[in-house]
């Protein structure tokens, strides 16, 4: 009775964080039996947990090779666990309860809205039924896309498995994949075959773009005025930072790839660095120019309410246009025939500054305590943070602490920077008192 007290007593946030805890928790039981490894022994705490963390918060960063490591059993906890971390413990929970005839409570409609990023409450049921709808929908399709393609390359069985894997993780924006050290790993060895990539790329965007995004879209298709403001300002952001990124992959960083090749992986690196952890191309021979890119893409991320992480687009748009109305002299900023409001000026600056420290200060730590170059671990850290999952193979040769702090930044990063401070209040209030303005100067 005094647990079901105190699970009443939790805000929304706070239930959040703690079922992102307990899918992690029983990821890493599971993944520590004997039948989650090939070996039959069973992985270490340390490795389980690993896994477990990148799998449930859609992080492709991992200490074992995915497909030689893990068993069959060890593979399909680690897909449950990112299609639960995808969608979301608390939506999971949810259409349980719906399935199983039980009516959805106030409680849990407001832990809905929070975990969606939905603007009202009303309809959030509805919401929920187009999401599982809309999600296995798309797996579905990407898998019997995929199948032609692996069952050529790995026989009937597997192949069938490793088309809806593959599926599932890009929609989730995982980036765990079964290639092993085939062609490259990754899916370096599909890197000029135009199904796996437009495949692959659909199912990123999608996850990425948020479900409310697609539902606003689908209601009212292409009448672009009619499309809600945030949608707006997702549409715009995603083709500018998958266009621009893909611009200069292709001038700058495969200059020696035939053209044909050379489109597919410039385009493909464009889209999956903000969100998935796939790759087509070697992290290693980027130049530092193009390591840079990435640390900034995969600190922006996906759209709110979606299966990426980051800060989000909404979020940079919103300090973009703070910056240029500063520096028009403007008193409210101001873009697309619309004012935006003042809290989200100030949730925009709280969510980057948290994101910046925490990865500026887990990169010099690493930096320092493991002597590896800051850049380096600059891409491991923002991989992190921003739940992506790639990585140029720092992350493996890292220390038992600092694979413990990435671990963290992955749980920070999909459980978000506002859910994470909420969670430390009982409740959100406005202060019952306001200080006298102090004057400060600023730059």
């Amino acid at each position: 009775m005094d647990i079901m007290h105190c699970l009443r007593r939790l805000s929304s946030f706070q239930v959040i964080v703690l079922s992102f805890a307990l899918l992690i928790a029983m990821g890493t039981l599971l993944l520590m039996t004997p039948w989650a490894t090939n070996d039959g022994q069973g992985a270490s705490l340390l490795s389980a947990a690993f896994t477990a963390v990148s799998a449930s918060c859609v992080t492709g960063l991992t200490v074992e090779d995915t497909a030689a490591y893990w068993s069959f059993f060890g593979q399909l906890v680690i897909l449950v666990l990112i299609q639960i971390g995808g969608l979301g413990v608390v939506t999971m929970a949810v259409a349980i309860t719906m399935a199983s005839g039980q009516r959805v409570g106030l409680m849990q409609r407001n832990t809905m809205q929070e975990a969606l990023s939905a603007q009202q409450l009303g309809g959030i049921v509805r919401l929920l039924r187009f999401i599982l709808k809309f999600t296995v929908g798309s797996e579905l399709l990407g898998a019997f896309l995929l199948m032609p393609v692996f069952i050529r390359d790995y026989g009937l069985p597997q192949g069938i498995w490793m088309a809806f894997f593959h599926s599932i993780s890009a929609f989730c924006n995982a980036g765990f994949d079964l290639m092993s050290s085939r062609g490259g790993g990754s899916l370096m060895a599909y890197a000029s075959d135009p199904l796996v990539n437009l495949t692959i790329m659909g199912l990123i965007v999608a996850g990425g773009l948020g479900f409310v995004t697609w539902a606003d879209l689908i209601t009212h298709r292409h009448h672009t005025s009619r499309w809600t403001f945030q949608t707006r300002i997702i549409i715009l952001m995603t083709l500018i930072l998958i266009l621009l990124p893909a611009l200069f992959f292709f001038t700058q960083e495969l200059i020696g790839t035939d053209g044909f090749t050379r489109f597919w992986q410039s385009l493909f690196q464009s889209v999956t660095t903000r969100t998935a952890g796939f790759n087509t191309m070697d992290i290693e021979d980027l130049s530092e120019a193009g390591r840079c890119l990435m640390v900034l893409l995969m600190l922006t991320g996906g759209a709110p309410g979606s299966t990426a992480g980051g800060i989000k687009v909404t979020t940079a748009f919103t300090l973009f246009m703070a910056m240029l109305s500063a520096l028009s002299m403007k008193r409210d900023v101001e873009c697309l025939s619309r004012r935006m409001p003042m809290e989200a000026l100030q949730h925009a600056l709280a969510i980057f500054m948290m994101y910046l420290f925490l990865f500026m200060g887990t990169s010099l730590f690493i930096s320092a305590f493991d002597h590896a170059s800051i850049l380096d671990c600059m891409l491991e850290t923002s991989s992190a943070i921003g739940t992506v999952g790639l990585s140029i193979g720092l992350t493996e040769k890292l220390s038992p602490v600092s694979q413990v702090l990435l671990m963290f930044l992955r749980y920070f990063g999909r459980v978000g920077a506002l859910t994470m401070i909420y969670a430390l209040h009982s409740r959100k209030s406005a202060a019952a008192r306001r200080l006298p303005e102090g004057k400060v100067t600023i730059g």
